[in-house]
């Protein structure tokens, strides 16, 4: 079972816990915590296997804290740069659970750039030059978990980011032996890149909280390099 679910039925059996020593002294019938834990249980087993965790990513979305969602922008924000300047394609971004979901997206949000198209494009042209794009979307991968402990010092996100960073490498063939090196250098080529940029990536980060369009994003980007 995903995390994401297992964090939902952990709160179900603390809330479940609680509400059966508090029970007595409230006067709350012991069948009411039970009924409502194995409900919350069930529903999420049916959202693990049938839904991807859609529906528990949506919950969990309403409890975030506003600090927290001040870290997503930073996060995403990196994500945004450095692909704007290492020439990845960006369609659209999110930033929330719920603005993902309306984009048609599973997850707390996120920059959604071509990398498939980059890739392609490359093998059309010459395929020695696929290392080069390798190592671009290795840094802007990495941009988030960078950006993160550019401004906090440390990075609470960047789960999926490292496990697609992976799959992207084991399907260009690469050894799973590289794959940590390949995220340590992403990194720290992510971090070069948002020190030399730093007033255009502060400038992106409130144009993203103000949910401004990609494209104006990129011209405001350009506006401030």
């Amino acid at each position: 079972m995903q995390q994401i679910s297992l964090n939902v039925i952990a709160i179900a059996i603390f809330v479940m816990t609680i509400s059966t020593l508090l029970g007595p002294i409230l006067n709350i019938s012991p069948a009411i915590p039970a009924v409502a834990t194995f409900g919350i249980m069930g529903l999420a087993t049916i959202d693990t296997l049938s839904w991807n965790n859609k529906g528990a990513t949506l919950f969990l979305d309403l409890f975030v804290t506003s600090e927290q969602r001040q870290r997503v922008i930073y996060h995403e924000a990196g994500h945004f740069l450095t692909a704007y300047f290492l020439g990845i394609p960006i369609t659209e971004y999110s930033l929330t659970a719920w603005e993902a979901f309306k984009q048609g997206h599973y997850g707390q949000g996120g920059v959604v750039f071509d990398s498939e198209a980059a890739i392609s494009q490359t093998l059309e042209k010459k395929k020695k030059e696929l290392p080069l794009i390798l190592d671009r979307l290795c840094t802007v991968l990495m941009a988030g978990i960078a950006a993160e402990k550019l401004v906090y010092e440390k990075a609470e996100g960047g789960r999926e980011d490292c496990q697609q960073l992976r799959t992207v490498l084991n399907v260009a063939g690469l050894p799973s032996s590289v794959y940590s090196q390949k995220e340590r250098w992403g990194q720290l080529q992510a971090t070069s890149l948002l020190e030399r940029h730093q007033q255009a990536f502060e400038a992106l980060v409130i144009a993203m909280a103000e949910r401004k369009s990609v494209a104006e994003c990129c011209q405001i980007i350009q506006e401030n390099c």
